[in-house]
């Protein structure tokens, strides 16, 4: 390779870099007051090859950015096969946000931001669940509701190692996601290690079109007592608003009490839970402190002169997250319960950064904390009433090789057992031991769905029974979170 080329691609590089930078710099200038620019400024003219070395030694030969032309152009003259300049481009972007130790901030390409913003703005095709990066591991941060990853059973902190058979490993996020995604109609099968479970599973997903309305909005009696009830399935861009009218009509309805449902939310926009916090914590306490790079704490407070007068509980559980938990830390410590469990604990807020090329990074810039000053990343916001689920709703998907019958013992059995008593059928135990009794409850179930009858758990039962079990999760009699936050709301 002549000595040209790999100047001018660093030159590109440092561009790119440099571009980046401003780009984010000017965001935050803008926001504040005018920037002029000078016309006058001239770029130096250089011609020859000499002229740019010399550019070129003067601009890199003072810091740490000569490595990486030297690394350049010791694998461009080097190294076995030929590599795509790109290439080597991107791997050098992709590898400074790889060292940063963050799963939040990262590199997409044109390709990859692309599926981003097809994703925010109507709908995508896919599994519908959120997902992050965690110790290198793909991981679930919650299903999107009525999505096939839930209908899939698919739980927040699942691990995704595998996609049809092929390793995740060594995927960066979004490459990962892309192997995940696909058209409506195809069947993916992923393998999955879920905390607690010994043995990892293969779920098989069938992806869908994955539409992103938020807000779902209802009305529960209970002992002559009327309460809203408005679930937030993630923070997007008509969020606040979809929420702002939603609240206005159940208020026209004459609630007398309030539930917002933000669990299995994965977050989203910090602007529309600011919008919706406006509703509800009163001017003179802040709602959320933002930590700045250099430690400084902004408080941020809403212009509502006093709270409603009527009582108001949230609902979370550890697929809350993000925008979710500045919501729930925020109204818990407003006065108002937090009902269900411990959210995910994602204390940080990110910034899509356009490159010149229309390439993104997405880098943390925030630390958020809570009203009182505590970062809850990794810890998650404590409910103010522990409310938990029946155990059923924790179970795992059956992988059925062989028939599990009796005699035998292992997880898969346990998880089956739990399955079986949370839909009515009575097994004798939940331990794994697969005794007479659950023989009986396994041949009740056949016989009751039209099943063949042999007592033993085959691949057909097993989707039957995790078909029936999701559907007794959807009934509202099942929901001991939603009835606990409606027993203690007045």
């Amino acid at each position: 390779m002549k000595m040209k080329n790999s100047y001018l691609v660093i030159l590109l590089f440092l561009a790119m870099v440099f571009g980046a930078i401003l780009t984010y710099a000017g965001i935050e200038i803008l926001a504040e007051d005018e920037v002029k620019q000078d016309d006058t400024a001239k770029e130096p003219i250089v011609t020859t090859d000499e002229e740019k070395k010399a550019l070129l030694e003067a601009t890199l030969g003072k810091n740490e950015f000569s490595k990486i032309q030297q690394a350049y152009t010791i694998i461009q003259e080097n190294y076995l096969e030929d590599v795509d300049q790109q290439q080597l481009i991107e791997g050098a972007i992709q590898g400074m946000l790889n060292s940063l130790d963050d799963p939040h901030s990262v590199y997409m390409d044109l390709e990859t931001v692309e599926q981003f913003n097809d994703s925010i703005e109507s709908s995508f095709e896919g599994i519908g669940a959120e997902v992050n990066m965690e110790e290198g591991v793909v991981t679930i941060v919650a299903p999107i509701k009525g999505s096939p990853a839930e209908e899939a059973g698919l739980k927040p902190k699942d691990q995704i190692l595998s996609v049809d058979g092929e390793s995740l490993e060594g995927l960066d996020l979004y490459e990962a996601v892309a192997k995940i995604r696909g058209e409506k109609g195809s069947v993916v099968d992923l393998e999955i290690r879920r905390p607690g479970v010994s043995e990892t599973m293969i779920v098989e997903v069938v992806r869908d079109d994955i539409p992103l309305e938020t807000i779902y909005s209802s009305t529960k009696t209970v002992d002559g007592k009327k309460t809203g009830v408005i679930q937030i399935t993630s923070f997007s861009q008509d969020t606040a608003a979809d929420f702002n009218k939603a609240l206005q009509e159940l208020e026209a309805d004459n609630i007398e009490g309030l539930i917002i449902d933000v669990r299995g939310n994965p977050g989203g926009l910090f602007t529309s839970v600011e919008e919706i916090l406006e509703n509800f914590i009163p001017e003179d306490q802040p709602y959320v402190l933002i930590e700045q790079k250099n430690g400084e704490k902004i408080r941020y407070f809403s212009g509502t002169k006093e709270k409603k007068d009527y009582p108001i509980a949230v609902l979370t559980n550890n697929g809350s997250a993000s925008a979710s938990e500045i919501l729930a830390a925020a109204m818990k410590e407003a006065g108002y319960d937090v009902i269900g469990e411990q959210s995910y604990g994602k204390g940080t807020v990110q910034k899509t950064i356009p490159m010149n090329d229309g390439s993104n990074i997405k880098i943390t810039i925030y630390k958020w904390l809570t009203p009182s000053g505590e970062w809850i990343d990794e810890k998650g916001v404590a409910p103010t009433v522990e409310a938990k689920q029946p155990d059923f709703f924790y179970t795992t998907p059956i992988n059925v090789e062989e028939p599990l019958k009796y005699n035998m013992a292992e997880d898969q059995i346990s998880n089956a057992q739990i399955m079986l008593q949370g839909i009515g059928y009575k097994t004798g135990r939940t331990d794994g031991y697969f005794s007479k009794e659950t023989e009986e409850a396994v041949k009740a179930f056949q016989q009751e769905n039209g099943l063949t009858v042999t007592g033993e758990i085959d691949k057909l039962t097993a989707e039957k029974l995790q078909q029936q079990v999701l559907e007794a999760a959807r009934d509202e009699e099942n929901d001991l979170q939603m009835k606990k936050a409606l027993e203690i709301l007045y």
